[in-house]
């Protein structure tokens, strides 16, 4: 049995329960469940799970007095070292006094376990606010900016013990928990804080002149942000300061304006194309700079300007119906949809080639993986590949092709949206992703599909060596169109018409190959997954059939693939998507967004 290398390609911020194999999502459930119980012991109510990530779980629950609280807890199975970051963690919060800075309530150990304990902010955090909500406007983006100015004016002075300054060293929009009733923020997640090396002029701060001279100012002691978001010199492991911060607020502001999940897209479209005060934008601009000096620069200008640049007089004005540059369609649907993104031929949009491979990948690490992946990409390449993956926080099902050529961009898509209230905000997401393409120049063909991970059907074996079996009465799901979607048959858009993906470890057997083949030519939409991993065989789908009469004969094709399941061997990924129909959307290249701003008198233009 070969052993390929195994190539992960979720892009999600963290993993579906319905990815996971049967036996690590009882351990997930049991896992919560065993929290929940020991927040019940000591004696808090409403308890629920709120968010997880690689090092832990994070639960709220309200006291007897009717106080809400936010507890932190590690994951068990992590390094010792790793699971003492949470004490750390309660440390630095301890030393941040802010009115925006939830406070510590306490930290404790419940058998081994170790829980932080915090107060509770109001609200949502800003990354679920801007997928419902899209582009910010210009007035709320001051607003917010006005707020995290004074938080960095705040971390800048030397509070801390030996009087230094803290850094946070995370600051994004899902870190950010905001108010939408009192439009108030509150910066969380202390977890990569530390205390500065350098102060903001890039002096050294230090108790004493022995500290100085020690070696410990020869390194850095930051800790890695979200690489979405952080700056250059935080990535690039240099002494840690409060301009990592700055960077970390740029990016936020940055994706809040443009609806971004990163701050990767500021070439192409620049925050003053955004609509935004012309100073602000410019100043955004200069914090988002590849020369260091003029980031620098601004984001002094950032700190010194936003107490009279919060005072501008602003107000929402009116905004004319977005249209969607590709099409996009809103089904209606009773179903719960966990959305996931694989996609394929995203090499070429690599600046360094090189391979990277992991054959030991769990679900703590899937996401980390995918960032690292992007490294060797230019900004607007991950920019696009991150506003792929943004569509997929929206519940959408489907699949698209870019492909650059010299002339221009083609795109073609088939895009089902199942909430129509979210429809402006996911247009923004789509026309992002546009715009970024445009901005591309280089030649090749990048493919994704979107499917639903409910839908997924998950084979175990015992052992490499044994083949897959499917259970009895599994079958392949499918909707079904009520009336006949008919076209030009030769504007299909076929599996098989642009070659084999070379990115695909995994070669199927002849009888799956030959099903899909007569699957081809039956009108339909959607696509199929094979991910072979060495104990556990996943497939997922998303399928509609087009023309009602062949449904027979498409649901025999279907049943093919399942039997003949046993046949597959190797361990890696192949997938195959399928167009309704080619509606083509070709695209001349734009470098860069044109520019356009805030109005300098908005009630003159509201009049007008």
């Amino acid at each position: 049995m070969s052993q390929a290398p195994l190539q992960q390609f979720y892009i999600p911020e963290e993993q579906s329960i319905y990815l996971l194999s049967h036996h690590d999502a009882r351990k997930l459930r049991e896992w919560v469940a065993l929290c929940e119980a020991q927040l019940a012991q000591l004696g808090y109510r409403d308890i629920q799970l709120i968010g997880k990530g690689a090092y832990g779980f994070v639960f709220a629950g309200t006291t007897a007095l009717g106080d809400q609280y936010v507890f932190k807890f590690t994951r068990v199975t992590l390094p010792h070292a790793l699971q003492e970051r949470l004490e750390e963690e309660a440390f630095m919060l301890e030393q941040v006094k802010h009115p925006r800075v939830p406070a510590l309530v306490a930290f404790q150990r419940v058998r081994g376990q170790s829980i932080l304990v915090m107060q509770r902010a109001p609200g949502l955090n800003l990354e679920e606010f801007s997928l419902r909500s899209g582009r910010l406007s210009p007035r709320l983006i001051m607003r917010i900016a006005a707020q995290l100015g004074e938080i960095l004016t705040a971390l800048r002075r030397e509070t801390g013990p030996g009087s230094r300054p803290v850094v946070h060293g995370d600051i994004k929009p899902s870190n950010l928990v905001f108010d939408p009733d009192h439009e108030d923020i509150a910066l969380i997640d202390w977890g990569s804080s530390v205390f500065a090396q350098l102060d903001a002029n890039q002096q050294f701060v230090a108790a004493n002149v022995m500290e100085l001279m020690s070696d410990n100012l020869q390194q850095t002691n930051a800790r890695l942000g979200d690489v979405y978001f952080i700056g250059e010199e935080q990535l690039n492991g240099a002494l840690s300061s409060p301009r990592f911060d700055e960077q970390g607020v740029a990016g936020t502001l940055y994706a809040l304006a443009s609806a971004q999940s990163c701050r990767f897209g500021h070439r192409a479209i620049p925050a003053t194309s955004l609509g935004l005060p012309m100073e602000f934008a410019r100043t955004l601009d200069g914090m988002l700079d590849p020369d260091p000096r003029t980031r620098a620069r601004a984001g002094e200008h950032f700190i010194q300007a936003m107490p009279r640049l919060s005072r501008l007089v602003m107000i929402d004005l009116p905004q004319a119906p977005v249209s969607c540059l590709v099409p996009v369609w809103v089904r209606a649907t009773q179903r719960d949809i966990d959305t996931v993104v694989y996609s394929s031929r995203k090499e070429f949009l690599r600046e360094v080639s090189g391979q990277e491979v992991l054959n030991d990948v769990n679900d703590v690490q899937l996401d980390r993986y995918y960032k690292n992946f992007m490294q060797g990409m230019g900004e607007t390449e991950k920019a696009f590949l991150a506003a792929v993956s943004r569509l997929g926080k929206y519940p959408v099902v489907g699949g698209l092709a870019v492909r650059w050529e010299r002339e221009g961009v083609y795109i073609d898509t088939s895009l089902n949206l199942h909430d129509a209230s979210l429809k402006p905000a996911f247009i923004a997401a789509v026309n992002n992703m546009v715009h970024l393409a445009r901005a591309i120049h280089r030649r090749g063909i990048f493919k994704s599909c979107l499917f639903n991970a409910r839908d997924t059907l998950h084979l175990e074996r015992d052992h490499p060596d044994e083949p897959f079996q499917p259970l009895e009465g599994m079958r392949l799901p499918y909707e079904t169109s009520s009336v006949p979607e008919l076209e030009d048959q030769t504007r299909q858009h076929s599996y098989f018409e642009d070659g084999p993906d070379p990115e695909e470890l995994l070669i199927l057997p002849e009888p799956i190959m030959a099903a899909l083949r007569r699957l081809n030519e039956i009108h339909h939409t959607g696509m199929i997954i094979f991910e072979a991993l060495p104990n556990h065989l996943k497939i997922h789908s998303y399928y509609r059939l087009l023309d009602p009469a062949r449904e027979e004969e498409f649901r025999h094709q279907l049943d093919t693939i399942l039997e003949a399941i046993g046949a597959i061997e190797g361990l890696g990924v192949s997938g195959f998507m399928k167009m309704p129909y080619k509606d083509t959307r070709a695209f001349t290249h734009m470098e860069r967004q044109p520019e356009r701003f805030y109005p300098r008198d908005p009630r003159a233009a509201l009049a007008e």
